[in-house]
């Protein structure tokens, strides 16, 4: 039995939906969430002035470059992201259009 919303996309010439295209997406886009939480903790955790950043005119952006590739290698170690992709990735918390 065919639905209304797959009567409503056939009429419309539609894409069919690829789920693997899907689902690589989303794990990118939940790890780069997982990246911004980390980076906020990184911001927040790390110390004002330190033997690795001394105080110098270009420190504050040198520190928020360091917190971003450490953001970025630490990603996929919390568990944030691989919880909210297996949370996404079921059929009924997001319907397909």
């Amino acid at each position: 039995m065919i639905d209304k919303a797959q009567l409503y996309a056939q009429s419309q010439n539609t894409p069919a939906i690829n789920k693997t295209d899907d689902k690589a997406a989303l794990k990118e886009q939940t790890d780069k969430f997982e990246s911004i939480i980390v980076k906020m903790l990184l911001d927040e955790a790390m110390p004002k002035e330190g033997a690795l950043l001394p105080k110098s005119p270009g420190r504050d952006i040198y520190k928020s470059m360091y917190n971003d590739e450490m953001s970025k290698q630490l990603t996929g170690g919390f568990g944030f992201s691989q919880l909210l992709f297996d949370y996404l990735s079921q059929d009924d918390v997001i319907p397909a259009k």
